[in-house]
């Protein structure tokens, strides 16, 4: 759980920390990404490469095509719910490369700002 901020910050601290965090995931089979409001600790938003409408039209639910399109259907999915801006939360061994950087430009591509 993630734990709010304490009352004693004064209001201009809090109104800058990061609210959506974008998190990805990538298995040997397949693709997702999830947003993650923190303040209350809930999945705001996700797409996977598991979800039985896209696999039909997936040719591949592991490579960088399917994360581009992983991340194009979850930059849309954020613009319906409002949120206009996430923060990429990268683990220890992703970089920006290959899977992660086609996520990324996907989300992007589709409108929604990166902090």
């Amino acid at each position: 759980m993630v734990i709010p901020p304490p009352a004693k910050w004064p209001p201009r601290i809090t109104q800058y920390l990061k609210p959506y965090i974008l998190k990805m995931h990538f298995t040997n089979k397949f693709v997702s990404a999830q947003v993650i409001h923190s303040p209350t600790a809930t999945v705001a938003c996700s797409a996977s490469s598991q979800e039985k409408s896209l696999r039909p039209t997936m040719e591949n639910t592991r490579d960088v095509a399917a994360a581009a399109m992983i991340g194009k259907l979850l930059g849309e999915r954020l613009l319906l719910k409002d949120i206009p801006a996430v923060t990429v939360f990268y683990k220890r061994e992703q970089r920006y490369h290959g899977k992660v950087k086609a996520v990324v430009d996907s989300v992007r591509e589709a409108g929604v700002k990166l902090i």
